[in-house]
């Protein structure tokens, strides 16, 4: 334990956020347990995906933005209202983009690039989250231990197992093969070992706009879930049965933040 607190917290925020990748990465990893793709197992499974993508933006990102803008003394409403409208609005912005500059595209790569643009966005404040904490010791922040960074990473990486099984499963479904489902799953999760290097570094200045990125990124998870994958999920013929997945799948992410917050 000596060693842990001799090292750098700027290094531990670096080996913190690769270990919460590299679940994102086994989360993704569940394609190749698929040998043939069956529409109903994937349909469940993409009903499961919006329930962790819903659970998650609550407990995961709201509440923890509400909960830091209060502590920083700051509106608790503005700051995550303002934050939760801004990234449903971005994800609006780039599908319009998106789709203006690749007329052809079809509609399947569009919402393969809607999830994965979503779901990288969730990851950047997580993985900030991450990097603050370990930062916050340099400067003695209260409150701020190793442990309990240590704490918050641990929770952030069992929560991103479902999460990387929320990205690569839906891709799967809309035709990518396994390997590129994996790998564009995995890479979702890149973006908090990058996120957390930049907290630890900038935690004084991350810290202040960290609740407005947490809300940021919750609606940018539920533009794509109201938009994208409930609608085709409830294209099953079993609508009422797929609809108690989505269910499932919030139930096992609120179970995972709650005992893990």
């Amino acid at each position: 334990m000596d060693n842990v607190y001799s090292m750098s917290p700027i290094f531990m925020a670096l080996l913190a956020t690769l270990g919460t990748w590299f679940v994102t990465l086994l989360g993704s990893a569940i394609v190749y347990f698929f040998k043939k793709v069956n529409k109903n197992i994937l349909d469940c499974m993409l009903s499961i995906s919006a329930g962790v993508m819903i659970a998650a933006s609550f407990w995961s990102l709201l509440s923890p933005s509400i909960e830091m803008a209060i502590s920083l003394g700051m509106n608790k409403v503005l700051a995550p209202s303002i934050g939760f409208l801004s990234g449903g609005l971005l994800i609006v912005l780039i599908d319009k983009i998106f789709t203006k500059k690749n007329k052809t595209i079809s509609d399947k790569r569009r919402r393969c690039f809607m999830l994965i643009s979503s779901i990288t966005l969730h990851n950047i404040p997580e993985g900030l989250a991450v990097g603050v904490a370990f930062g916050s010791v340099l400067y003695n922040i209260d409150g701020a231990t190793i442990m309990s960074a240590i704490g918050l990473a641990i929770g952030i990486a069992i929560q991103n197992f479902p999460e990387g099984v929320a990205v690569s499963v839906p891709l799967r479904r809309e035709g990518m093969s396994r390997n590129k489902a994996f790998f564009y799953g995995q890479l979702s999760g890149l973006v908090e070992p990058i996120a957390g290097i930049i907290g630890a570094l900038l935690v004084l200045k991350v810290r202040i706009i960290l609740p407005f990125f947490l809300a940021f990124a919750a609606g940018a998870m539920i533009y794509v879930v109201a938009e994208e994958l409930i609608p085709e999920c409830q294209t099953n013929k079993n609508k009422g049965l797929i609809s108690m997945f989505t269910l499932i799948g919030f139930v096992i992410m609120m179970v995972l933040d709650v005992l893990l917050g």
